[in-house]
């Protein structure tokens, strides 16, 4: 089951801002949420809840229950290569995670949303499920009837774009446009967690 309260209180909970609009507030309460969160000290926790805490956190920054996470980490594993890297390339390429990547969106669960709405196309066809996996070569963008919505009229404007597009993207914001040009590299994947940790989880 996805989580759908408040976004922050993750970050909170996580121990580092998982979204943009979290840095500020994590600032200025980067200790756990509820009535004793300033005196919880992260260091105490033990090799266990250090693996869970990270397979969370993974969770969490791209909006995915633990059903889906799961089914991923069974297909990682399957894959040729290092599991956690395979885990997180599964994960970054995700239509969701590409549209925020992009700067199409401001947050993953804006993406998810607008991906949801049918706002978003790849290769020209609508494609309303946040999970479609991208493929190397495909291009997604943003449907005509849509790019008036100030959403994305700001999206145009590079208002979510990150100082530094991801390498393994080329995005045209101006139309609203982005191709996969190739499968990304685990150094090029910026993510707030070791997933060393979440392949010790899973295969305790």
């Amino acid at each position: 089951m996805r989580y759908t309260g408040p976004k922050v209180r993750l970050s909170r909970r996580a121990g580092v801002p998982l979204t943009r609009k979290a840095v500020k507030y994590f600032e200025a309460r980067p200790y756990p949420p509820g009535e004793h969160g300033r005196k919880t000290n992260r260091r105490n926790t033990g090799d266990y809840g250090m693996r869970l805490l990270e397979k969370q956190k993974l969770r969490w920054y791209y909006d995915v229950s633990e059903k889906q996470l799961r089914r991923y980490w069974d297909l990682a594993v399957r894959r040729p290569g290092r599991s956690g890297e395979e885990l997180l390339v599964i994960l970054e390429t995700r239509l969701a995670s590409l549209v925020l990547r992009a700067g199409l969106a401001p947050s993953i669960y804006a993406a998810r949303q607008y991906v949801n709405h049918g706002h978003i196309t790849v290769d020209g066809r609508k494609v309303d499920i946040p999970s479609y996996l991208v493929k190397p070569g495909q291009v997604v963008g943003v449907r005509a009837r849509s790019r008036a919505m100030q959403p994305f009229v700001a999206a145009a404007e590079g208002v979510y774009a990150d100082d530094r597009i991801a390498p393994y993207l080329s995005v045209d914001h101006g139309e609203l446009r982005f191709t996969l040009v190739e499968r990304p590299a685990r150094e090029h994947i910026v993510v707030p967690v070791d997933e060393q940790l979440v392949v010790e989880h899973y295969s305790r």
